[in-house]
């Protein structure tokens, strides 16, 4: 992608700017040096970061502030809330260019920035770690089949499976994003401030401020065994990284597999946890592509009243025919979750993605096998997806992309274990 020149000159209103704002350092080691990442407008002086916290919920808050419901200069009491298990520093915090899209402190505020919050500094985590117990139906299913043995350690006698879950709102460090797609940062600056219908004037006013919460979803990963060895590389690491469809992951819709590989991977995350290794399943809210689930139902009705009926060779074109783009996702972004984790080798990843792939490794994490989903898991009226996945150069079994062959990415054969 060609590195486009801004002609936009953005300026800084020295009036908004207030000695009170503590300044942020992206990738320092020290989180007091890094600085806290203050996005709340009780105390607008404070503020070195453009947006606000809650992500894609600011909106909701907003309209519960102006009915009466909700105190405007409400402060979080944080005392009991730390994590239930704390993820370890690791060498990507501390690159500037390698976590961009999350604050890797924002599940430590309420230790690290004990001072400042005593202070007054109105600072909220934006990353929070909790366990929990899974109960899905087709779970339930692999315990009942023996898939799973009931261990009491990573499977309840309930038929439940024990996991450590992780809530992860978007930070992102305009600088090195604008890096990551070539392009100057005035320029994704405007576009920003422009497709947003200038919700966030700061984008163009204070060239100052360079870190930004948009007002987007939010990301969970559910951690199975020992979140501790997804540093270890001699761990095996068993990773579904799923982009959010919500009529299949949660109403069961046949139409795609979203569903099916989504419990197919957490019941591998599982196993390898139960076989000494470590499972990761991250889910991003990314619905339909990132276009939308209105956009999805809109294709799903042109695919399927086409003349000639639902089609491979059509799937990909009629989501561009109604959307303008058959995919508006960008997976550079994606693993950061993975780099705050400290991953660096993905033993088993769960994904038919080239851009999923593609961006893994492409960010030093090293992938060993690729994992389709099985076939006997594919509903029939998701086998137009399949196949036209397939044609456009999906990973299918058999194929094996290991980042030390970047410039032989197809054709590698899985060796017969």
């Amino acid at each position: 992608m060609p590195r486009r020149s801004s002609h936009v000159v953005l300026t800084s209103h020295s009036n908004q700017i207030f000695k009170e704002s503590l300044p942020i350092r992206w990738g320092a080691k020290d989180p007091i040096e890094r600085g806290p990442v203050i996005a709340t407008i009780s105390n607008k002086e404070n503020r070195n970061a453009i947006g606000s916290h809650g992500g894609s919920y600011t909106v909701y808050r907003a309209l519960s502030i102006a009915a009466g419901a909700f105190p405007k200069d409400h402060k979080p009491e944080l005392e009991n809330t730390q994590p239930t298990e704390f993820v370890q520093e690791s060498p990507s915090w501390f690159d500037p260019e390698k976590i961009v899209s999350l604050d890797p402190w924002g599940a430590h505020v309420a230790d690290a920035y004990k001072d400042l919050i005593g202070q007054g500094y109105n600072i909220r985590p934006t990353i929070a770690v909790t366990q929990a117990r899974l109960h899905i139906p087709e779970v339930k299913e692999a315990i009942e089949e023996g898939l799973l043995p009931i261990d009491g350690h990573i499977v309840t006698n309930a038929k439940d499976i024990k996991v450590t879950k992780v809530a992860i709102e978007p930070v992102w460090y305009l600088p090195a994003i604008a890096k990551k797609f070539n392009l100057e940062e005035g320029e994704l600056r405007r576009v920003l401030f422009e497709e947003t219908g200038g919700m966030f004037p700061e984008l163009v006013t204070r060239p100052d401020l360079k870190v930004l919460l948009p007002p987007i979803g939010s990301s969970t990963a559910y951690v199975f065994g020992n979140m501790k060895d997804l540093q270890n590389p001699n761990v095996e690491l068993t990773c579904r990284v799923h982009d959010e469809c919500n009529g299949s992951d949660v109403f069961g819709s046949d139409i795609c597999t979203c569903r099916p590989y989504l419990t197919h991977g957490i019941v591998e995350a599982a196993r390898a946890a139960q076989n000494g290794g470590v499972g990761l399943v991250v889910y991003f809210r990314k619905e339909g592509r990132a276009l939308g689930e209105v956009t999805k139902f809109l294709v799903y009705n042109a695919r399927k009243r086409q003349q000639g009926g639902d089609s491979a060779a059509t799937y990909f074109h009629r989501t561009e025919c109604v959307a303008g783009v058959q995919d508006a996702r960008f997976q550079e972004f994606m693993p950061d979750v993975l780099h705050y984790f400290g991953v660096k080798k993905i033993h088993h990843l769960h994904s038919m993605s080239n851009m999923k792939y593609d961006a893994i490794v492409g960010s030093g994490i090293e992938v060993v096998h690729r994992e389709s989903i099985p076939e006997d898991l594919i509903p029939d009226d998701a086998k137009v997806e399949i196949e036209a996945k397939k044609a456009a150069g999906y990973f299918t079994p058999g194929e094996i992309k290991k980042d030390s062959d970047l410039d032989q990415v197809k054709g590698r054969k899985l060796e017969e274990s």
